[in-house]
Order: C-alpha cells, then sequence, then structure tokens
C-alpha cells in the first residue's frame, strides 16, 4: 500500500546550472526510486541565498531546475517535486530547531569551514545554522532515507543528533533518518583537478560538465580532461586519480565495469580514452537536454507542477510544524 511506503527527502540548491556530477551522482539514481518509496525532491532555494545571488539568475536557475527534474524521469505524478521557499514550514522548524542546536555542534561543521574560505567577505548568521535548517527539511516529511554523496553524511548525522535530543525532551515527534548512499557514481570529482569533486562553484569552468550543456563543449572538456603520463587506462584512484574518474564516469554513463573499460583500452592512449567518455556523456544527457528546453517553453506546465508539489509537501510539513509548536508550548492560533 502507497502509505506503508518507506519516505525519501533530498534537495539540491538552485545555485547554478545542474552538473554532470549532480545527475550520475544523485538525480539519476532518484528516477528509480518512486517504485519502492514515497519520494519527495525539493530545490534548496533558501539554503542558495547563504551565498549572494543575482534574483534573476536564481528565479531562472531554479525553474530550468524543476524541468531538468522531470526531464531526468522524475514524474511529478510519482514524486512530490517543490520548491523550498514555497513551504513556510521550512522556516518555522527551521528557528525551532536553531533553538536546540548547539554552537559547538554547528562550528565542526566543515561546510561552513570550506564556505567560509570561498566567501570571506559574507560569513553570515544563515551559512553557520543552515544545518539546522536542513534537519527542519528532512524532519518535517518524516523522512526514513535521504540520499546523500559519501562526502555529505555529515549532515545527516547532525539531523539524527538534532532529532534525538528534541526527541530525548517531548517524546517521539521525529522519525530518525538514515543515510541513502548509493554504490556507483555518487562521486564525481572535477576533470581538471580530479582530488576535488565535481562542482558548479568550481572557478575553473573546464573541469564542471553541466546537464544542460552543448555537446560540442562537453567533448572540449573531456579532451582537455587531466589524466597522467603513464598512457595506461587502468582503475586505481589513489595512483591516477584523473583516469579512475573518468572511468566512474564512463562506467556509468555506458554501464560497463572498470575491468570492460580497462579491456576496451588495451594498448589505446587517453586520446581514444577520453573521446569515447565524452561522447557516452554527450549521448547520456542528449535527450535530458532536449527535453528540459521542450519543458521551458511549456511555463504554465512547470507552473502546475511546482505548485502542486508545494501543495502536497505543505500538507505534510505542516502537520509536524504544528505537533512541534504543541510540544514546545506555543499558544495555538
Amino acid at each position: 500500500m502507497e502509505d506503508q511506503k518507506k519516505r525519501i527527502l533530498s534537495g539540491i540548491q538552485p545555485s547554478g546550472d545542474l552538473t554532470l556530477g549532480s545527475y550520475l551522482g544523485a538525480i539519476r539514481n532518484w528516477a528509480a526510486l518512486a517504485d519502492e518509496y514515497d519520494c519527495y525532491y525539493m530545490l534548496a532555494d533558501m539554503h542558495t541565498i547563504t551565498v549572494r545571488q543575482v534574483p534573476a539568475d536564481l528565479r531562472r536557475h531554479t525553474l530550468t531546475q524543476v524541468a531538468a527534474y522531470i526531464a531526468s524521469g522524475l514524474d511529478p505524478e510519482r514524486n512530490v517535486l517543490f520548491v523550498q521557499s514555497h513551504v513556510p514550514a521550512h522556516a518555522q522548524l527551521g528557528w525551532v530547531l536553531d533553538c536546540y542546536t548547539m554552537f559547538g555542534e554547528l562550528s565542526r561543521m566543515t561546510q561552513f569551514k570550506d564556505k567560509s574560505a570561498k566567501n570571506a567577505d559574507n560569513i553570515n548568521a544563515g551559512l553557520f545554522t543552515y544545518p539546522a535548517l536542513m534537519a527542519a527539511d528532512i524532519l518535517l516529511y518524516q523522512a526514513d532515507l535521504v540520499p546523500v554523496g559519501g562526502d555529505q553524511k555529515q549532515h545527516v548525522e547532525i539531523c539524527r543528533d538534532i532529532a534525538n535530543r528534541f526527541n530525548g525532551i517531548y517524546g517521539e515527534v521525529f522519525k530518525i533518518p538514515e543515510p541513502y548512499i548509493p554504490k556507483v557514481g555518487a562521486r564525481i570529482m572535477s576533470l581538471t583537478s580530479p582530488e576535488n569533486k565535481m562542482s558548479k562553484s568550481d572557478k575553473d569552468q573546464n573541469g564542471c560538465v553541466y546537464m544542460l550543456e552543448k555537446p560540442e563543449d562537453i567533448m572540449r572538456k573531456f579532451k582537455k580532461a587531466v589524466t597522467d603520463s603513464e598512457a595506461v587506462v587502468r582503475y586505481d584512484p589513489a595512483a591516477k586519480p584523473g583516469v579512475s574518474n573518468l572511468m566512474q564516469i564512463y562506467s556509468v554513463a555506458s554501464g560497463r565495469d572498470f575491468a570492460e573499460i580497462e579491456r576496451e583500452f588495451d594498448g589505446h592512449g587517453y586520446g581514444a580514452f577520453k573521446t569515447a567518455v565524452g561522447e557516452a556523456v554527450v549521448e547520456l544527457l542528449r535527450p535530458i537536454r532536449e527535453e528540459t528546453e521542450r519543458l521551458l517553453a511549456d511555463r504554465v506546465y512547470l507552473e502546475q507542477v511546482y505548485r502542486g508539489g508545494a501543495e502536497k509537501a505543505a500538507r505534510v510539513a505542516d502537520r509536524t510544524v504544528a505537533k512541534v509548536y504543541k510540544k514546545v508550548g506555543f499558544l495555538a492560533r
């Protein structure tokens, strides 16, 4: 039965164009989960403004991301797709959880340290307290599982700590979520700095491939990808991070395992290998790019999707907020 399915909640910030890393590491895996889980996917625009945004660009990126979610196989009839700021309960629960999150916990979060270093002129309170809002995002929907990359487990851990602390005071209010980490493609690295995760905030744009990028630009980036001087296609992340990253991408894009890839390119140079990886990625992303462009031309449909998603999300989220408000002693309206 529908209501017995475990619930999944995840989201991506609409802070720029979606990357190949976002697709292979997260979105591609999400589409298959609707058969087994009750899935909620948000566009985390409230988190996005911890770093200054150009307002028109944020609106455009948000709408494009809705279209890209659908084009990637997230059927709005089977998944709840919504914009975080369209559900006021996120801010409401976020503030309450701020009051149950310790300063020391927040100061240990690695993402705060990373973003503070990158945005030294704008180290704002939202950047510091965002884990409490992230916990609210998850706990509002009583999520059982949170799909995350291996580098994001810390966010689920602090969410669990906050929920357990609150439950310890007030009883079983929140379900305690577990991280859901996909086995393949969970961490795609930069093409130019393979020791770093592929990121849309990367200063070197040749290191990042975008989901909606033109095929010729994708091919150019793969041909420039960093490898090594050995000229042997072999999976060894420690000794050959660049080649291993390309093998990971090719494996997920083509369905071949590492042994097959090593055999396929045995005796060939990196030029042929990089071209093959680029072509596989172009063909993987082509239908998504074309469908996203088609959907963006139908603004009315996209508005129906994100408004309908926000209504469904709010019905669940508002129940949680009402319960929390009662527990902490707020006078009912």
